[in-house]
């Protein structure tokens, strides 16, 4: 694959979203991590100055910070911090007690709101993060990371995104830092999902292919539950289909 030529493909397809939309630009959250830091680029590339990115701590991990800022350096984009710690202590103080994953993934929300706070003050779109094995197999945060307007890197495999950072001119220790959505000390994507990236792309790659994946049968059934269990993710909620005489 021509990494160059994609990298403009998406760009003049994020600039074609914008003027169907009638918007300027893209707000999106940066977190210090590789797929934001690639989307954040190519919405440089696609809206010039037009582009606000979001550093939104919610008792985050404190290098976290600094890997977004190092993103925003980089690429030439102004980074807004928003600090989401005392929404999110009293949000949790108005809530009846409930699960620890219940409580994490109010932070992904909250962002999400705040992304569309900014963007439509803006005249914006949101940018999302997400990339094809994090879509295909749920690992979002339903109405949080997954709310967005656009998904430029949706259909790339984590193999290419890592490939396409390096052309678009992320810096190295960003795209080297292992995956985390950052909910949690020491949280990894590859950690929660139990199983690797790689793995993952392997076996997405030979199902779109209409081949048997080259992987044993308990990961292969392992990423089958994972896309099952998570499809309602990906459509919009089903409406009973009333039939009128």
């Amino acid at each position: 694959m021509d990494y160059a030529k994609l990298a403009n493909d998406i760009a003049a397809w994020m600039r074609a979203k914008l003027q169907e939309a009638h918007t300027r630009g893209f707000a999106i959250g940066l977190s210090g991590g590789i797929d934001s830091a690639a989307v954040a680029a190519l919405c440089k590339r696609a809206a010039g100055d037009e582009v606000l990115g979001a550093w939104m701590p919610c008792h985050s991990v404190p290098e976290d910070e600094a890997f977004a800022r190092m993103a925003a350096n980089a690429l030439g984009i102004d980074l807004l911090t928003v600090d989401l710690c005392p929404v999110y202590d009293a949000f949790l103080a108005a809530l009846p007690a409930g699960t620890d994953m219940a409580a994490a993934n109010l932070k992904p929300r909250l962002r999400m709101s705040t992304l569309y706070y900014l963007a439509q003050s803006h005249n914006y779109l949101v940018a999302g993060t997400g990339n094809k094995p994090e879509i295909m197999v749920g690992y979002f945060t339903k109405y949080g990371d997954g709310g967005v307007d656009i998904e430029p890197l949706g259909e790339l495999y984590k193999h290419e995104v890592r490939v396409l950072a390096r052309v678009l001119g992320v810096p190295q220790p960003i795209i080297e830092r292992p995956p985390s959505p950052g909910l949690w000390p020491g949280q990894t994507d590859e950690g929660e999902m139990g199983i690797t990236y790689a793995e993952i792309d392997a076996i997405l790659t030979a199902w779109a292919a209409d081949e048997k994946p080259d992987l044993p049968a308990d990961r292969v059934a392992h990423v089958e539950g994972m896309v099952a269990r998570s499809a309602h993710k990906r459509a919009l909620p089903p409406a009973f289909p009333v039939k009128r005489q």
